[in-house]
């Protein structure tokens, strides 16, 4: 009777042994499925992501060609069976609502715009910089402060304008630095301006203006809608108006505006307005793949140079995410 409960404990030992090496066994091929799944998500996301970001640089590349064919083409001249193929003026030119193309296993989206859309930084008068700030939720005396600063920030002299800083005030900064007395070489620089915060520069400051733009009027045809809002007399309605019309076809001229809006809105902006472009232009192309979700994009901003190889320069490439893109 001893040696049979004995025999049966040696028994259920043994049986938990076998359950508890069953149990571990199955933890480590639970965690190394895990692991591989993981793996495999990771590959394939990476493989989506360089598929869609190479589609992204097929959009770029399509629409520097295009500017480059309507820089040395006159399609006013084109013949009628050309006018409604898909490299037509209408869909690809600046402010044009450019349809997703197919291309590869996905698509792309491109937009262009011109920098003569946006105010010129070195070259605005205080007149001009207080209209920017206008579109913002700011107090005058800090749009007189970032006006006189920025005027402050690009003249050769050391001398203040009335709200303006120079060397003293940000000599006295926990991170001292000297006012630079001289044109601005990015719109980021704007940044080390006294009065303008991050939340004013990248709340839409940032897109409206540049250092490339050659007029001190702003293009009519590339003009964002927050540009648009800051000329004086121009309303929401107005704006909207303007930025579908030109979806559709651009505007060929500025008396034109009179059948888009209100003559009296049209009467209060035709002097802050033109339709000269510059040779810079601003090409943002999202790439990806049908039924992923990840999606690529790239920001290349370019100038039409006939002394280029190229016919064209790189002047600033960005790559970033973009989670709003559908085909």
């Amino acid at each position: 009777m001893t040696e049979f409960k004995i025999l049966n404990n040696k028994n259920g030992i043994a049986l938990f042994v076998v359950l508890w090496l069953v149990a571990l066994l199955a933890v480590i091929v639970g965690e190394f499925c895990h692991a591989m799944r993981t793996e495999i998500n990771i590959t394939r996301n990476f493989k989506e992501s360089a598929e869609s970001y190479y589609i992204a640089l097929a959009g770029i590349n399509r629409a520097v060609a295009e500017l480059l064919i309507r820089k040395h083409s006159r399609p006013e001249v084109l013949p009628p069976e050309e006018e409604s193929d898909e490299t037509n003026e209408t869909e690809w030119r600046v402010g044009a609502d450019i349809a997703p193309v197919d291309f590869g296993t996905g698509a792309y989206k491109v937009t262009i715009t011109n920098e003569s859309g946006k105010i010129n930084i070195n070259k605005a008068a205080k007149s001009m910089l207080m209209m920017l700030l206008n579109t913002f939720d700011i107090d005058e005396n800090e749009k007189d402060v970032i006006t006189d600063s920025i005027l402050d920030w690009r003249d050769k002299d050391n001398l203040h304008h009335l709200n303006g800083a120079e060397d003293d005030y940000y000599q006295s900064l926990d991170n001292p630095y000297e006012c630079k007395d001289a044109d601005f070489d990015s719109v980021e620089e704007l940044l080390l301006v006294k009065g303008i915060t991050k939340a004013i520069f990248y709340g839409g400051l940032e897109s409206m203006v540049t250092i490339y733009s050659e007029t001190g009027k702003i293009n009519i045809n590339a003009a964002s809608e927050k540009m648009l809002l800051s000329i004086p007399g121009m309303t929401g309605p107005a704006a909207k108006e303007i930025i579908k019309y030109r979806g559709e076809q651009k505007i060929k001229s500025i008396a034109e505006l009179n059948d888009i809006i209100d003559p009296d809105i049209y009467l209060s902006i035709k002097s802050y307005i033109a339709l000269n472009l510059s040779p810079f232009y601003t090409i943002e192309s999202f790439g990806g793949i049908a039924g992923s979700s990840i999606k690529e994009g790239i920001g290349a901003l370019i100038k039409i140079d006939a002394a280029s190889d190229k016919g064209y320069r790189i002047i600033r490439w960005t790559d970033f995410v973009e989670d709003q893109f559908v085909f």
